[in-house]
């Protein structure tokens, strides 16, 4: 398996392995293939950052981080991590994650923010967010779903309130 950045050639497979990927999952709204192709088009898309997992020439994976601010200051969200069903639980979602951290890492961002699953996202290293001061935009998240990942150190104190791109309200 090789992790690479997504090309514009990829499109229409990321588009089908997301919706195939979130058609039999716990918490989807059906729509993330969608999200994709508006977050593409929107200034918190990081080309860099749109990652592609490939195994004998097919795609397997995808993990896209976009940026966020949390008050005034610019942090990442992994949204979507997708793989496909006959992939999963092979470590191909926590590899795209850690190369993601990796590179985000590089560019200079100090923390990535996620909402997901309590038993998944601690693998890579999340811990509730509120740690750090960050405070969830939606109502009625569970404190162990709303995770954060310091990918400098000192993570520092964030205190504030996540602001997402308007791309995931328009979908």
């Amino acid at each position: 398996m090789i992790i690479r950045q997504e090309t514009t050639s990829d499109a229409s497979a990321v588009y089908e392995l997301v919706k195939t990927a979130f058609a039999s999952a716990e918490h989807s709204d059906g729509n993330e293939q969608d999200l994709v192709v508006l977050l593409h088009k929107n200034p918190s898309f990081q080309p860099a950052l749109s990652l592609v997992a490939e195994e004998n020439g097919k795609i397997i994976g995808y993990i896209l981080f976009s940026e966020i601010k949390i008050g005034e200051k610019t942090a990442i969200a992994p949204a979507p991590l997708a793989v496909l069903p006959e992939q999963q639980r092979k470590g191909v979602g926590l590899a795209l994650l850690q190369e993601g951290h990796r590179i985000a890492k590089k560019l200079g961002y100090s923390i990535s923010v996620v909402l997901g699953s309590e038993t998944y996202y601690p693998k890579a290293g999340y811990v509730p967010a509120s740690r750090f001061g960050i405070v969830c935009p939606f109502e009625g998240v569970p404190d162990e779903n709303y995770m954060a990942l310091p990918l400098q150190e000192p993570a520092g104190d964030w205190n504030g309130t996540v602001t997402y791109d308007k791309a995931f309200f328009e979908v």
